[in-house]
């Protein structure tokens, strides 16, 4: 017997469309946005797991750079400048701003004034 197309149950079954395809919201599946035409942004991205260390890791005072570093290289599993690299994209990102208010304005702070040395 076959299937009725009307009962969804028959349907065979669809991978769900991944985020970011480029599908405005509201659009339908596979229909890609006009030109010009706004996309809603997504929800708020969450931080991941590596980001939230270098938040926590730059909250502590060191003693001096070496040792900074040195930890850098050993909690982190990353080269400073990796670590700096990260960082400094941290602070132009809102969800770090959310997570680590304290942290983030201290630090755009900082780098404004080195900034403003140049």
């Amino acid at each position: 017997m076959p299937a009725d197309p009307a009962d969804p149950a028959a349907a065979a079954p669809q991978d769900p469309p991944s985020p970011g395809a480029g599908a405005a919201a509201g659009a339908e599946p596979g229909q890609e946005p006009e030109p010009g035409e706004a996309r809603e942004p997504a929800g708020p991205r969450e931080l991941s797991e590596r980001d939230r260390a270098v938040l926590a890791f730059e909250r502590r005072s060191w003693p001096g750079p070496g040792a900074k570093e040195r930890a850098v290289r050993e909690r982190l599993g990353m080269s400073p400048t990796r670590y700096y690299q990260l960082l400094n994209a941290l602070l132009d990102d809102p969800a770090a701003l959310r997570h680590d208010p304290v942290t983030v304005n201290r630090l755009l702070r900082v780098r404004a004034a080195h900034r403003d040395t140049r």
